[in-house]
């Protein structure tokens, strides 16, 4: 065997064996049931097949608060964060760090495993509302705009915000004259709409996946360039609809910025093995993600850009000064 490759396998093998002799923690900063919730369930599933160890040994915790923000503070302090600790991130993560709402934070203060697969914004409703698209939607908005109560993840200038912002500023509404009800994640949002708290949800493909089967919701539209396979392959975009707002989300992971350079390595290893894997590709694909696979420096630069991007945006939104 050429030495070159043998010592890539052993390193390959000491990785797997230094995953399998620890529980992963992978921390989700939301309620249950939202699209970062399924990002890590995803990989609960997808790691055990390449690396040697029980899928129960992936814990997944739950740490909502401030749309990421309390998350994000527990790592970079060091009060949660070891080295088998994963938190799953989303473009929404992104804009909140673009517009200051993890405080004085820096894209260098985590260090950025893997990006695992990207999202499309959505508008949802109950089956049982009166509107059957964006157009019904958007005239009842113009008859009275604080009529419609709308629930969405975070508060103004928040990604399921500016979602319907965009959309509104295209019908010729204004959005400050619109109700928002700020919650936590995904999952909170579709059981405040199943309960009637609020008549519409800004959020996540993937989110709406996980409940479109059951018949008591109806997605409006997909904020993607064109129609979405799978379960919400019925869904028009809103581009079809005449409002051209298209918001693709990226959904990964970040670690301590404390962790070692050999533990970080290991784990960018691990995740590009499992993202080459099947099982990975029928669980992302089962989750409602669509492909998307990045790791290490080259993920941490698309971060860096991306984040620039969103600051630019928001600035010129008059959200951040």
């Amino acid at each position: 065997m050429v030495p070159s490759v043998r010592r890539s396998l052993l390193a390959c093998v000491l990785a797997f064996c230094a995953f399998s002799a620890q529980a992963m923690e992978c921390i989700v900063p939301a309620k249950p049931g939202g699209g970062m919730d399924g990002a890590c369930k995803v990989m609960r599933k997808s790691l055990p097949t390449v690396a040697d160890t029980p899928a129960a040994n992936v814990k997944i915790s739950y740490l909502p608060g401030g749309i990421g923000a309390v998350a994000w503070s527990s790592v970079v302090s060091q009060r949660r964060g070891g080295p088998d600790t994963l938190v799953t991130f989303s473009g929404g993560s992104l804009l909140n760090l673009a517009q200051g709402k993890y405080g004085k934070a820096a894209v260098s203060d985590v260090r950025w495993l893997a990006g695992i697969g990207v999202d499309y914004g959505m508008i949802a409703v109950r089956s049982d509302a009166p509107y059957r698209n964006l157009s019904e939607l958007t005239q009842a908005m113009r008859r009275d705009p604080g009529k419609i109560t709308i629930g969405v993840s975070g508060t103004v200038g928040s990604q399921d915000w500016l979602k319907v912002a965009m959309i509104a500023r295209r019908a010729n509404v204004d959005p400050r004259d619109l109700r928002f009800v700020a919650l936590e994640g995904g999952g909170e949002s579709f059981t405040a709409l199943q309960a009637g708290h609020v008549q519409m949800i800004s959020g996540d493909a993937s989110e709406a996946t996980q409940y479109a089967s059951n018949g008591q919701f109806r997605v409006l539209a997909v904020l993607a360039d064109q129609r979405l396979p799978g379960a919400l392959a019925g869904v028009p975009t809103a581009r079809e609809q005449g409002f051209d707002v298209v918001w693709p989300i990226i959904r990964g992971f970040y670690m301590s910025a404390h962790v070692s350079e050999a533990d970080y390595q290991r784990w960018v290893t691990l995740f590009d093995q499992t993202m080459a894997s099947d099982e990975f590709k029928r669980q992302r694909a089962a989750s409602g993600l669509y492909p998307f696979a990045m790791t290490g420096a080259a993920l941490t630069d698309y971060i860096h850009n991306v984040v620039e991007q969103y600051r630019k945006q928001s600035q010129d939104l008059g959200l951040v000064r």
